[in-house]
């Protein structure tokens, strides 16, 4: 045995494999959402105005396109780990995702040539976190027992859930030093993580080796390519409707994407070496654990976006802060989030090592759920202990479930299916996120739409705008007034900007200083938001009520090689003397 713990005999090389995982997973996961709280500051940095109607689809793929890049192509480095070795491709995700780091951060050009080229290298970015996504928990249950996967895919099912909140608040900090620190702080990341990863991580799972499955790669990508684009631009106002859901191309995408997807699963059970086996989802234990992750992953998502826009619309200015520094302390706002899933995902995992992951995952949707309810319960303008509460404990119960369900989908399937299994788990936790971003806008957006308009000309009339403007502005699209708040604009400055700077400077400045101060739009959207609150909330505790549901049926305890084993030794038990000779 060798004395070097980079070696793969080490006893304690599953810690070193676990620690530059764990590295991988957060960058990657921290990048998802850093640019939420940052792209104010980015598109100052390149010149372009993101509430521009004319600009919109570059704040939309900015923001989407990472997290779209890697949902669609986890699964394909997934399998391409099981074929070539899962340390080579996490390895190479690695050396990506740092060059698109560094291509990032030295944009050079301004304008729309500076937003395509932010959008081009954010895929490239997804396409290193694709190859870091699949392969870093194949790579964990390679290296650890099944009696202590549990408790190491819980802390890095916690730097995976946790990242996503994280990037909040690193994005706000990094915006006010400069928008290219955004990207930078990848860069020194990358460039350790890689150097590590090449030097300590040892390929010690089995590998699956067969022929490239083109035509599922191919039916796979441009399906959820689709779907997923189909579901971005339908939270874009067309024509007369305040969303995009009638537009023809958002259907076409929706309908061709999930026809791709179907012919997808029709061409994987007829190949002898498909991308993904889907035959796996016969494992009770595997399609429930996926179907719930997918629901929970969807709930999750939203409550992040519509949290943001609580606190960056409404309650933080109603508190006196300044809407260009919302988006930070937003971030702050919800870290009592980031507190729950630190506390519950090891925990949880570990305990699930010895008890299985089905009482910790349902329990902890069932908890998610009911803080779902709470946060209806408490005003728009409330009072934060009551809020940092409720928050609490739905990362406590998120925190309850990622890990325990992570460890039930990799401890379910075959050795050699770890790193396909490994992708379809962070499909369906990307692709829940982006799905969460369609849904959930798009509810809201409706629940505005029904009052927002009549609230906002009484509002602007009261204060002496004239009818014509007034009535011109409160018929803009509500994604609008959403979006300048998800952004960190003063909403009323950005509306009457544009739309009526002569109109301000007819008004009294007593009037002038009503409309854009921090308190009179956040007092007007109150109670139009909380309708279309009530809905999004109501929706995804639904969700993970149905999510809790097939986690509970996904039966016992159950690890594949183990069930493997003791069908092996049955049969050897039970079979004739002369057949055991």
């Amino acid at each position: 045995m060798s004395n070097s713990l980079f070696s793969k005999d080490h006893p304690h090389y599953k810690w070193v494999a676990l620690s530059n995982t764990t590295l991988g997973m957060l960058m990657a996961t921290i990048n998802s959402s850093i640019v939420i709280i940052s792209l104010p500051a980015i598109f100052t940095g390149i010149k372009i105005n993101p509430l521009d109607p004319a600009n919109v689809s570059y704040l939309l793929w900015i923001l989407m396109g990472y997290m779209l890049v890697t949902a669609v192509l986890v699964v394909t480095f997934g399998r391409l780990g099981d074929m070539f070795g899962r340390v080579r491709i996490y390895n190479a995700g690695f050396v990506v995702f740092t060059i698109g780091s560094i291509a990032l951060a030295f944009d050079p050009f301004t304008g729309g040539h500076g937003a395509v080229w932010l959008i081009l290298w954010r895929f490239v970015q997804g396409i290193g976190g694709a190859m870091l996504f699949a392969n870093s928990t194949a790579i964990i249950t390679d290296a650890f027992p099944a009696n202590r996967r549990g408790m190491a895919l819980g802390i890095n099912q916690v730097a995976a859930i946790a990242g996503s909140f994280i990037g909040l608040i690193v994005g706000g900090v990094l915006a006010d030093v400069d928008w290219r620190a955004v990207f930078f702080v990848s860069v020194p990341v990358g460039i350790i993580g890689t150097i590590w990863a090449y030097k300590s991580l040892h390929e010690v799972g089995q590998r699956n080796v067969g022929k490239m499955d083109w035509w599922g790669n191919a039916l796979f990508a441009g399906g959820l390519t689709a779907l997923l684009t189909g579901i971005t631009y339908g939270i874009q106002p067309y024509g007369d409707s305040a969303t995009g859901w009638t537009n023809p191309w958002v259907l076409a995408g929706l309908v061709g994407g999930a026809a791709l997807l179907v012919a997808f699963v029709v061409v994987e059970l007829k190949q002898t070496s498909p991308m993904f086996e889907m035959r796996l989802f016969r494992i009770r234990a595997f399609s429930m654990a996926i179907l719930a992750g997918l629901l929970a992953s969807i709930g999750r998502g939203g409550l992040q976006f519509m949290l943001i826009i609580w606190l960056q619309g409404i309650w933080l200015p109603l508190h006196g802060v300044a809407y260009d520094q919302t988006p930070l302390m937003a971030g702050f706002a919800m870290l009592p989030i980031t507190i729950g899933f630190l506390i519950a995902g090891p925990l949880s995992g570990t305990l699930s090592d010895r008890f299985g992951a089905r009482f910790f995952a349902t329990a902890g949707l069932i908890v998610v759920a009911i803080t779902f309810v709470l946060l209806l319960l408490i005003p728009t303008d409330f009072n934060y202990a009551a809020f940092a509460v409720i928050t609490f404990f739905n990362g406590i119960g998120s925190g309850m479930f990622g890990a325990p369900n992570r460890s039930a989908i990799m401890n379910s399937v075959p050795a050699n299916q770890r790193g396909a299994a490994s992708g379809m788990a962070g499909t369906v936790q990307n692709s829940g996120t982006s799905l969460s971003m369609g849904i959930f806008f798009s509810l809201l957006i409706a629940g505005l739409a029904a009052s927002l308009p009549s609230t906002l000309l009484h509002g602007l009339t009261a204060q002496g705008v004239p009818d014509k403007a007034a009535q011109s502005i409160s018929q803009l699209p509500p994604v609008s007034s959403v979006f300048a708040a998800f952004l960190g604009y003063n909403p009323m400055q950005t509306m009457l900007g544009p739309a009526g700077a002569n109109v301000l400077d007819t008004l009294s400045a007593s009037a002038q200083r009503t409309l854009t101060g921090t308190e009179f739009f956040p007092n007007l959207i109150s109670q139009p938001f909380h309708s279309g609150l009530f809905v999004v909330f109501i929706a995804a505790a639904a969700m993970s009520v149905i999510a809790a549901i097939a986690s509970l049926v996904r039966g016992k305890h159950y690890v594949h090689e183990l069930h493997t084993q003791n069908v092996a030794d049955s049969v050897a038990t039970t079979a004739p003397a002369t057949e055991k000779a």
